[in-house]
């Protein structure tokens, strides 16, 4: 992924120089194995610690990799270099490749589910204290883009906690998902490795023994791992878009922060764009594009072919370091975020009392006048306060069948606020499960 685009500690896991240090501490722990089991003598899987504190050249196992053509033994030909050839001869013994390079991804799938993680309960503190700064703050629902009835911004924030809340437990779910190792050899069957090394490894790796691996790990669960990113990166987008919704100027309900020399517009020196949720959008599409190659990679010829290889090389760090970047663009958004009560209730009033018309239709079938006809009466009205913009109560008090049904005091208890948010209390309670 580009630079602009990228953290360091996520950028990190999948440079190079990880990579190779993951490899090595996988031979090594497999010769201790070896060794325990009386396969290798002990002093050549200690010699192969000598090189514990190496930095591998990247450039030489890329120079060595441009004759042997294979990255794996270009690796092991280097360690070689620095542990001596004959204190090496046992290394790798009885693995082969893809036991390195799918372990390897995995400890690397892994290490960046656990910065994911991380982010995911900073974006959920985020979205938790401006629910509980708004719970009370009264703006208009919307539905096909058109006035509804009466919310709160508190459960709006709430909404998107609770939403982010079910994607932690799946990157929870998808991170145990990926944490398997394999150390089976060529074809999966162990039949010139012991299936104790493999125990072994995963458990230096953090990782536990995959069941069955052919002589590569199973990639439905790369597939899961890599399809609940692009769910998360959906639901950054679900959130993105209802801020570039609020800072429309027509709306302007909220609004990313403007910092002090920032500007909008090169040609427009008025412009406050929402540039940052407009990035989001962009980068969901770019977690979510790793999601099909993933899925495609699941069918493989036989016991093992690389067509997923390359994939992988590619939609592995852009896919972890893409969505590390965008949950905490979102999480400075949320937590800088601009909220204008103010406007939220002038839009309620655009079309005075227009979005009480529900209530004023139940109330009239509870006073004994059948749906159709009820429709019919709040119609009426409600559409002329789409025309005329004139106050919706003042039609129902004006209306002689309206008043006939429901009184004048029953119209007028029927515009009370209060009543959208009676029950704030108890969704709150179960979104963030307190009593």
């Amino acid at each position: 992924m580009i630079p602009r685009y990228s953290r360091p500690d996520m950028v990190a896991i999948w440079s190079p120089e990880t990579k190779f240090r993951i490899w090595y501490e996988i031979e090594a722990h497999a010769c201790d194995a070896q060794a325990k089991l009386g396969v290798i003598p002990q002093e050549n899987a200690d010699a192969v610690w000598k090189a514990k504190d190496v930095e591998f050249d990247v450039a030489r196992i890329d120079e060595i990799e441009a004759v042997t053509k294979h990255d794996v033994i270009a690796f092991l030909t280097h360690l070689a270099e620095h542990v001596g050839s004959e204190e090496a001869r046992f290394v790798h013994q009885g693995m082969t490749s893809s036991d390195v390079l799918d372990t390897c991804l995995n400890v690397q799938l892994v290490r960046a589910a656990d910065i994911l993680i991380e982010d995911m309960h900073k974006l959920l503190a985020a979205l938790k204290t401006r629910a509980m700064e708004h719970k009370h703050t009264v703006r208009v629902g919307r539905s096909h883009g058109i006035h509804a009835e009466p919310t709160t911004m508190g459960l709006t924030f709430a909404r998107f906690y609770a939403e982010m809340d079910r994607n932690l437990s799946r990157l929870r779910d998808a991170r145990a998902e990926i944490a398997t190792g394999a150390i089976s050899g060529a074809v999966g069957t162990f039949a010139n490795i012991d299936p104790a090394v493999e125990e072994h490894v995963c458990e230096q790796m953090g990782l536990v023994p995959e069941p069955i691996s052919t002589q590569v790990i199973p990639r439905d669960r790369h597939a899961m791992f890599f399809a609940t990113l692009g769910v998360i990166a959906s639901s950054i987008e679900n959130v993105a878009v209802e801020i570039r919704h609020m800072q429309r100027t027509e709306v302007l309900e909220g609004a990313e922060f403007f910092s002090m020399g920032q500007k909008g517009s090169s040609a427009m020196p008025h412009k406050k764009n929402p540039v940052l949720t407009e990035n989001l959008t962009g980068l969901a599409r770019l977690v979510r594009m790793s999601v099909i190659p993933a899925m495609e990679n699941v069918a493989l010829w036989h016991e093992r072919d690389i067509s997923h290889s390359s994939v992988e090389r590619a939609i592995g760090p852009d896919a972890c370091v893409t969505l590390d970047f965008a949950l905490a663009r979102l999480t400075g958004v949320i937590e800088k975020m601009l909220i204008f009560p103010e406007n939220m209730l002038d839009n309620m009033n655009k079309f005075p009392g227009l979005v009480m018309s529900q209530r004023v239709l139940l109330a009239l079938t509870q006073a004994g006048v059948s749906r159709e006809d009820a429709y019919v009466m709040v119609q009426r009205n409600a559409l002329k306060v789409w025309e005329e913009r004139v106050d919706f109560r003042e039609l129902l008090l004006q209306d002689a069948d309206v008043v006939k049904a429901l009184g004048e005091d029953g119209i007028n208890e029927k515009f009370n606020m209060d009543y959208h948010t009676k029950h704030v209390d108890t969704i709150f309670a179960r979104v963030f499960n307190e009593d």
